[in-house]
């Protein structure tokens, strides 16, 4: 008969004790963790049929998170620095682990301590949507149901404020301020905040949201972005979204969209745009809330060739239909919320 499970157990402990007391991590560090581990259950549900609660640390052995880490990359589109960034909080689990549970967790720690890091592709070759793909990719959520709606603030709000994948997630209602000039305060890494002004645009779409939807009525630290089972989206939702409309938007114009995209690349794509608009370099080093002046050089430092197909005329929040797909989530243990 197979004995008690130490995997769920050791990971409750890793969440409530270790990384927030002994560690004395970061909250943002600490949510990346949990969304690695998100997917990690999502996986094993996926490809193996087992439901959280009955994993055992034998059943992330001979190869099955090595299998997860080439996931993340073929089906979920990950970049090779968040697969690298995955492996490291497994990495750190597993070495906390096989203090407390060494007979248990002893082979699955050096299975994952001895998985190599992925090759990085340089920074300086970033992708970037061209304001043209950014217009086709705006109007493609339906705006006429909730979903669509949502979809369309959302990508639209993410453009506009340059914000993090997380940053986004975390904005409540209670951080927009509209007037003459609409601005959103963000939370950045290490606990940091940054007010940021939006588009008219964008500024008209999150207000009819806010008050299509009521939700002022449910108070200022009401998160803006609900996923459709959660009030809080997690970045694995909000990236979610955005591949969807990328797959849709190269079925629709396979002659522009040829790139791997994710939530960050519109942040890059709103820091070109800026760039080749005339906007000096040490302001749009404070709209992003880089720490050095040298992370915002990687822009100046761009291919102009590509860069010069960004300065377009079109408007990237017209109106446009489509369907909606709805994802699907998974049930996962509290402590990873």
């Amino acid at each position: 008969m197979a004995g008690k499970s130490y995997f769920l157990p050791a990971l409750s402990e890793f969440f409530s004790e270790y990384l927030p007391k002994t560690k004395g991590l970061s909250a943002h560090t600490i949510r990346s963790y949990k969304q690695a581990f998100r997917l990690l259950l999502e996986y094993v549900h996926v490809k193996h049929g087992l439901p959280p609660e009955k994993i055992e640390f034998r059943h992330l052995e001979k190869g099955t998170a090595g299998a997860w880490l080439d996931w993340l990359c073929t089906d979920r589109g990950c970049s090779a620095q968040t697969r690298n960034n995955r492996l490291s909080a497994l990495v750190t689990f597993a070495r906390f682990a096989l203090r407390s549970n060494f007979n248990d967790a002893i082979t699955f720690c050096s299975q994952v301590e001895h998985m190599p890091q992925k090759k990085c592709v340089s920074r300086h070759e970033a992708v970037y949507l061209s304001r043209e793909e950014m217009s086709v990719l705006l109007r493609l959520p339906d705006s006429y149901g909730r979903i669509g709606k949502r979809d369309k603030v959302i990508l639209s709000t993410l453009y506009a404020s340059g914000a993090r994948a997380q940053e986004l997630c975390d904005i409540t209602v209670g951080d927009l301020r509209f007037g003459s000039a609409t601005a959103v305060t963000l939370r950045g890494k290490g606990s940091k905040t940054r007010m940021v002004v939006i588009p008219q645009q964008c500024a008209v779409l999150l207000k009819s949201y806010i008050e299509q939807y009521r939700l002022k009525d449910y108070g200022t630290q009401h998160y803006l972005f609900p996923s459709q089972t959660h009030e809080h989206m997690t970045v694995s939702c909000l990236e979610a979204i955005v591949k969807k409309y990328v797959r849709r938007a190269k079925t629709l114009r396979p002659d522009l969209f040829r790139g791997h995209y994710t939530p960050h690349t519109f942040r890059h794509s709103i820091a070109m745009h800026m760039l080749e608009s005339g906007i000096p370099l040490p302001v749009i080093k404070t709209f992003l809330g880089h720490v050095s002046i040298a992370t915002t050089m990687i822009y100046a430092s761009a291919n102009y060739e590509l860069v010069n197909k960004y300065l377009r005329d079109k408007n990237p929040y017209a109106e446009y239909d489509s369907t909606i797909i709805q994802p699907a989530h998974l049930l996962i243990p509290h402590f990873l919320m």
